[in-house]
């Protein structure tokens, strides 16, 4: 039986994966991650933290990632929803600086499997939503780096009005509102 649907996206290893979402009059059952099947798929990962947040409607964070330990994360939202991102940071990739995004819900029970090489940035769409993710590497955070989620180099098309939003309302940490350009990010800056 097959347990999860996947689906290549114009970014090498960066994948969307459906599960098998078996449903009754009771409810729902699914499997999130199986080690056995995803080997199976090519995808030899191990994770080593989970992680959990909760966001109100209107908040975006992002664009993360470790500069040295790179995490590979496995996205999914158990609460509300996201417009998920992940952008290109692998030198030697043809799609280096290419952003691929899409919606996380609890209802469409979609995950996002990130590799690592990648910053990762999400626009909460609901109240308290919450999102959960495994991830391949620790957090260390004297190695804790970003890129402004709004940098015209990278060119991501959030989804402000279709999701009733207001650019200049968005709830954003200082650390986000101070992160580095793409071109200041491949200098070296920050």
């Amino acid at each position: 039986m097959t347990k999860f649907k996947i689906t290549e996206t114009k970014i090498k290893d960066l994948i969307i994966i459906d599960p098998v979402v078996l449903s009754d009059q009771r409810g729902f059952f699914m499997e999130t991650y199986n080690k056995r099947y995803f080997e199976k798929l090519g995808f030899n990962l191990e994770f080593v933290q989970d992680n959990h947040s909760k966001s109100k409607k209107g908040v975006l964070r992002g664009l993360h990632f470790q500069k040295e330990h790179s995490q590979g994360k496995l996205i999914r939202v158990t609460r509300g929803s996201i417009w998920d991102v992940a952008v290109d940071l692998r030198k030697k990739s043809p799609t280096f600086g290419v952003w691929h995004g899409l919606i996380l819900s609890q209802e469409n029970k979609k995950l996002f499997y990130i590799p690592e090489g990648f910053a990762h940035g999400f626009l909460t769409l609901d109240d308290d939503t919450e999102i959960q993710y495994k991830c391949t590497d620790f957090y260390y955070p004297e190695f804790d780096s970003g890129i402004n989620w709004d940098d015209p180099d990278i060119g991501i098309k959030w989804p402000f009005k279709e999701f009733g939003l207001e650019e200049e309302n968005l709830i954003l940490s200082e650390r986000d509102m101070d992160q580095p350009s793409f071109k200041e990010y491949l200098g070296g800056a920050k």
